[in-house]
């Protein structure tokens, strides 16, 4: 259970992360490095989610189903 919630937060994370990218973009005219910064960790955090879900996989952790 306590590994749902960390991944739900990581998701919360990146949607923060892509909203600060979003606002820099739009208000920052000419001042990208915030904006890189933003994109940077979001594909970070991305990256780690999916990393995570295959280590839970392999851990028995969650369990894949089918519909």
């Amino acid at each position: 259970m306590i590994f749902k919630i960390v991944l739900i937060v990581l998701l919360i994370f990146v949607f923060i992360s892509l909203g600060t990218a979003l606002y820099h973009l739009v208000n920052n005219k000419g001042n990208s490095d915030k904006l890189i910064k933003s994109l940077s960790w979001r594909i970070g955090l991305s990256a780690g989610i999916f990393i995570l879900l295959l280590i839970g996989q392999a851990l028995g952790l969650i369990q894949p189903h089918g519909l």
